[in-house]
């Protein structure tokens, strides 16, 4: 049985959207372990839902695919934007966004705080103010984000930000929620500052050098995956919460 006219179309379109999107013949896809949202394991044995993402664009496209692992979104990002990787899994923001054409999110997380119990800050507008200094990852969403929106805290960039503000006596430290909660929960010296300071959107990414098709693509794959549980089962599988997903774009 031979292809149709539509058939033989659609499969020239894959062909030529897998060697623009991966012109070595792999997909080489950038995992940030930094986020435990995103990635969990070693370098070695990867998973999570960008795991698992990175491996399904893989195969609709025929290609096998690479996973290139870091312990920081500014190392995986400079992967792609440097050629090393063809694939990004980077929370949308603008300093980002004149390198990266994004697909809409495909997960929500937030950006919130922890201070020291006897705090006298207890909402993300008290955090900023002058005086304080707050602990961030250096390159992370929320240090980029911070940088470009505080009127009066400092921004102190360490590898950690919880580090950072431990080993440096900071008023605040900033990261991702659930890792957060669960640091605070484990030291009685902290506590959480409820409130989020930002909405994280992560999504999947690639250099603003590939073809117009090759990001509606990645841009319809990950409206379908949201659409068809894709996403919402990954995450449970990865011992995430289903609700991260995010809605339809």
């Amino acid at each position: 049985m031979t292809d149709t006219p539509s058939d033989a179309a659609r499969t020239a379109s894959i062909t030529a959207i897998a060697a623009d999107l991966a012109p070595t013949g792999t997909l080489r896809a950038s995992i940030n372990l930094g986020n435990p949202v995103l990635a969990q394991g070693t370098p070695e044995a990867p998973a999570g839902i960008t795991v698992d993402l990175a491996r399904e664009i893989g195969a609709r496209l025929g290609l096998p695919v690479e996973l290139l692992c870091f312990d920081a979104a500014r190392k995986s990002y400079e992967a792609m934007a440097t050629g090393r990787a063809d694939l990004c899994f980077l929370a949308v923001d603008p300093a980002r966004e004149a390198e990266v054409a994004f697909t809409a999110p495909y997960v929500l997380i937030e950006g919130v705080y922890v201070v020291p119990r006897d705090s006298a800050l207890r909402t993300p507008q008290d955090v900023d103010a002058p005086g304080v200094r707050i602990g961030v990852k250096a390159g992370s969403a929320y240090d980029l984000y911070l940088g470009r929106t505080l009127a009066h805290a400092t921004v102190v960039r360490g590898e950690e930000g919880v580090d950072t503000f431990v080993a440096q006596g900071l008023e605040a430290g900033a990261g991702i929620r659930q890792p957060m909660t669960a640091y605070a929960a484990a030291h009685p010296e902290v506590r959480l500052v409820e409130e989020r300071f930002m909405e994280i959107r992560q999504a999947v990414g690639t250099t603003r050098t590939r073809a117009p098709e090759t990001v509606a693509f990645l841009r319809a794959t990950v409206e379908e995956l949201k659409a068809n549980g894709f996403v919402t089962a990954a995450l449970a599988r990865a011992g995430q919460d289903p609700a991260l997903a995010a809605p339809p774009a």
